[in-house]
């Protein structure tokens, strides 16, 4: 059976603010697999590491006087947002800022190291990878997700496009590389195929509601079809025509009870595989309110919950990976998984 491999969810998130050279140093120290920096572009249509085009939670742009008159409200994929967006800044501006934590209630400790580091830059990521692969001697693998390639495209950029150039340029574009780009949309993944991209793909989906429910690309364009669709054995097989994997929200694979406990499996593992797919969920995170009710320790939601029992149970459903905030307790609960008869 393959080792399941541990994905650093925006890299050691749990302990750094997230999408930082010092939080995908530490994931990689703590033995993950595989780090994930989220794409957003400059002004000078430059991929940073971002979650969102939007950074006033992941940056102290707040704090700087001479960008105020950039605070705007745009719509992103259906939704006013309010705030300061990256294509807005050229890089030179954008390296002026510094990270900063976006959970501060839920992780306070990582409010130290608020203003300590600049934004990087895809190139800078992946020159890093490089240089982890050295450090550790052992394969480090990359899986960036472009985010809201539509916006983009829609504000005048193509992120798909500097991001073949980069991994072409940094070795990776080949089927057999540490490489898996993911996406919530999916006429990017089908795009970077046509611009020559050959590693491998994922495409994304979560067990929400609303107006981001469904692949923003097509649900701008009129197609009914929402996330939950796409998971079925029918959305499963066209997905295996455009893409290597899934990364479902972990619910799609063990839901929750209306009492909210861990239900039973689904199909979803099984379904996938199936059709050639991989499967590796997320999040996997340490503090009880990202859980199932039965694996929370006391009732403080920001306490640490029973993470390594919680990732063990889904492991068991054969998934191929799972993406965690917390590398090194994906680590142990791999290593559990693997021990149990």
């Amino acid at each position: 059976m393959p080792t399941p491999l541990v994905v650093a969810h925006r890299g050691a998130s749990g302990y750094r603010p997230e999408h930082t050279i010092g939080a995908y140093e530490l994931a990689v120290a703590m033995g993950a697999d595989y780090i994930e920096p989220d794409l957003v572009m400059t002004k000078d249509g430059v991929l940073v590491d971002r979650h969102e085009p939007e950074i006033s939670g992941t940056t102290n742009v707040a704090d700087h006087p001479e960008f105020a008159s950039r605070r705007a409200t745009k719509k992103l994929d259906g939704v006013d947002v309010t705030g300061w967006f990256t294509e807005d800044f050229t890089l030179a501006e954008l390296k002026t800022l510094r990270a900063k934590e976006r959970l501060p209630k839920v992780r306070p400790h990582n409010t130290l190291y608020d203003g300590r580091e600049q934004v990087p830059t895809f190139e800078e990521v992946l020159t890093l990878r490089r240089t982890l692969e050295k450090k550790y001697r052992r394969p480090i693998g990359i899986i960036p997700e472009i985010k809201h390639s539509t916006y983009f495209h829609d504000q005048g950029l193509n992120p798909e496009k500097p991001f073949v150039e980069l991994v072409r340029a940094h070795g990776l574009n080949r089927r057999s590389a540490p490489m898996w780009l993911q996406s919530f949309e999916i006429t990017n993944l089908k795009q970077v195929r046509r611009l020559g991209y050959k590693g491998n793909s994922t495409f994304l989906a979560w067990t929400g509601e609303g107006p981001l429910d469904g692949p923003y690309d097509l649900v701008s364009k009129g197609d009914p079809r929402r996330y939950h669709d796409w998971m079925t054995p029918t959305g499963l097989k066209e997905i295996s025509l455009f893409a290597d994997g899934i990364g479902p929200e972990k619910f799609f694979v063990i839901p929750k009870k209306p009492d909210g406990t861990l239900g039973a499996p689904t199909s979803l593992v099984g379904d996938a595989h199936r059709v050639g797919l991989k499967v590796v969920p997320w999040t996997f995170r340490n503090e009880n309110q990202f859980m199932a009710k039965d694996f929370w320790n006391g009732t403080d939601p920001g306490a640490y919950g029973k993470a390594i029992d919680e990732q063990v149970a889904y492991l068991r459903t054969g998934i191929d990976g799972l993406f965690t905030d917390n590398p090194d307790t994906g680590v142990v609960a791999r290593e559990e998984f693997r021990s149990r008869p």
